[in-house]
């Protein structure tokens, strides 16, 4: 059974709409386990298989039986009906991470972890206050072709507005059936422009790397899916012979599988724990594994406000083993793990099921990560954009801090 520590709800993956590294929209999940029956009987198994409470859903079913029976328009849907019951029973949970999805927005989000979604390609960081800001978008994508630019706030998806969504709502709004149309409302500066753009099928990379200053190997990371360890070797494998240093690039990236994030901190450290999760069954001690690619390649690891969950985990393990140093600004603060349970209709609960904790036993549950090097960018199109290296970092002083760092520049 897969599981995460969420795209956080609010930073993602930047994620990609249609798929985004911040990835807007790299949502889903893969397998399921307990289910609340959609028959509302009187008493269902309080959700978690692991409890022996019981919650009461009599008045959910006498409910559903007088707007079948009562409501004033005879075409009531009972699956609509239903699926709202398990909306409300995830809400009153008061969990941001805990959400509900639909068959739909489900299955889409399973693509997307897996690096395939159909969308319009952008790269997208999140704030629980403010809007989305587009950090990139993918080479060849529907939204380049549009003129979307890195740094462009998106304000609406058709008519809803956006500010504040999390990275798996602006998902489900913003991906669609190949070949339909979604309009977005862009903010540039003080013009307020209109984009409608064609759905694509869109297959993206969770990793990105190139050499940068005097042959230091960078490598972004845009969100841990299911194929991020094999890239994140390969990125490795391929850029190392010659290299002096390693930059690590997390900016934006909204978490993900926590087992991605255990491959990435092994790829670096020889032993050891990389993190610790607890939860019902008590405390599960993740620890180092084999593979060790870079255990002693100088090392810097770029973060930012959206930087988030696996993200954190990654950037943090590495901070505590006292071998990579963190550059950027403070990272999001989300130190929880959610689980996918498919329900019989094959929607989906994305549950909270575990806190973690970095190897000293710290939480950066709504704290964050603190930058041994704190440096802030002026705007988010002066990061350096690995899809599009020819364009350069000149701007982006948080990647040439990190090169000074390394190479004493």
């Amino acid at each position: 059974m897969n599981q995460r520590a969420s795209l956080r709800g609010g930073a993602v993956l930047a994620m990609i709409i249609g798929f985004v590294p911040s990835l807007l929209f790299l949502v889903g999940g893969f397998v399921g386990g307990a289910y609340i029956d959609q028959r509302f009987p009187e008493y269902v198994p309080f959700i978690g298989h692991h409890s022996t409470g019981r919650v009461d859903l009599t008045q959910v079913e006498e409910a559903a039986r007088y707007i079948q029976a009562d409501y004033v328009d005879t075409n009531v849907d009972p699956k609509k009906l239903s699926q709202a019951s398990v909306q409300g029973l995830v809400s009153s949970l008061g969990d941001p991470y805990t959400i509900y999805f639909d068959p739909i927005q489900y299955k889409r989000l399973q693509q997307s972890y897996q690096g395939k979604y159909t969308g319009i390609g952008i790269y997208v960081s999140f704030s629980t206050t403010g809007y989305p800001t587009i950090t990139g978008t993918v080479p060849g994508s529907p939204a380049a072709a549009s003129g979307l630019k890195a740094g462009d706030q998106v304000v609406k998806v058709g008519d809803k507005d956006v500010k504040g969504l999390t990275a798996e709502q602006a998902t489900a709004l913003i991906q669609g059936p190949e070949g339909t149309q979604v309009t977005l409302t862009i903010m540039r500066g003080s013009q307020t422009l209109t984009f409608t753009i064609t759905r694509a099928q869109i297959q993206v990379p969770t990793v990105r790397s190139a050499t940068v200053g005097d042959r230091v190997l960078y490598v972004r990371i845009y969100q841990f899916g299911s194929a991020t360890s094999t890239e994140f070797a390969t990125a490795l494998k391929t850029g190392l012979q010659g290299a002096r240093a390693v930059i690590l690039d997390l900016r934006g990236d909204p978490g993900g599988f926590i087992s991605a994030a255990d491959d990435v901190i092994t790829q670096f450290v020889t032993s050891g724990e990389t993190f610790e999760t607890h939860g019902r069954n008590g405390v599960d001690r993740h620890q180092v594994g084999s593979q060790h690619a870079a255990p002693a390649v100088p090392l810097a690891v770029l973060v930012d406000a959206n930087s988030a969950s696996a993200a954190e985990i990654v950037a943090g393990s590495l901070q505590v083993h006292n071998r990579a140093k963190l550059v950027g600004t403070t990272t999001f603060g989300k130190g929880s793990v959610q689980e996918d349970f498919e329900l019989s209709d094959g929607s989906d609960i994305h549950l909270t099921v575990e806190r973690w904790f970095l190897p000293n036993g710290q939480t950066i549950d709504h704290k964050g990560l603190t930058p041994d090097v704190p440096v802030k960018l002026a705007s988010a199109s002066d990061e350096y954009d690995v899809a599009q290296p020819s364009l350069g970092y000149a701007q982006d002083g948080q990647l040439n801090a990190a090169l000074a760092l390394l190479t004493g520049g």
